[in-house]
């Protein structure tokens, strides 16, 4: 066999190897070989599983940071509430047949926008009372979401000791 002849062979062969290989198994696996594991399906989380995990902490957040007059971290929190449900509403367009850019519009951002305004003015009075108006709305997105049951109040302790929520940044 001259040389030309045997890399032509091996050529071939790496050719027609590939294509089989890539064509995907034609039977069963011989005994003791691994199939190649599929790709994992794609966690895709839902609407309580953002509520729980995003805007719940946050909501708390917001609250230990405005009751101890750190404006910058209550800013903060109230933004990131904003920027979440604004993502969820993208991300998740509807809801039990709602549109959630419209519950947010209607439970939501107006509310913030008190938060917002009490935030600047550094107002502990005028924050409580947004916060409880902002409280109220979460109720009622979930009123009109059917989950009654699920019922947001302002919070009476600090689930993260972990954190710092009094020391306002100067």
């Amino acid at each position: 066999m001259t040389m030309r002849t045997l890399l032509f062979a091996l050529a071939a062969g790496s050719i027609f190897g590939a294509a089989a290989a890539s064509a995907g198994p034609t039977g069963p696996a011989a005994p003791g070989v691994a199939q190649p594991a599929a790709d994992p399906p794609v966690y895709r989380p839902v609407t309580s599983d953002l509520m729980n995990s995003v805007i719940q902490p946050r909501h708390i957040k917001l609250w230990l940071a405005g009751k101890d007059e750190n404006w910058a971290y209550a800013d903060y929190e109230r933004h990131n509430i904003g920027g979440a449900l604004e993502r969820m509403a993208a991300a998740i367009p509807t809801y039990k047949g709602l549109a959630f850019a419209d519950l947010i519009a209607a439970y939501a951002t107006p509310q913030l926008a008190a938060v917002d305004a009490a935030i600047k003015v550094k107002d502990e009075g005028a924050f409580v009372k947004a916060y409880a108006t902002l409280t109220e709305g979460c109720n009622g997105c979930h009123q009109a979401a059917a989950h009654e049951m699920i019922v947001i109040k302002v919070p009476d302790g600090n689930p993260f000791p972990d954190q710092e929520f009094n020391t306002p940044v100067q």
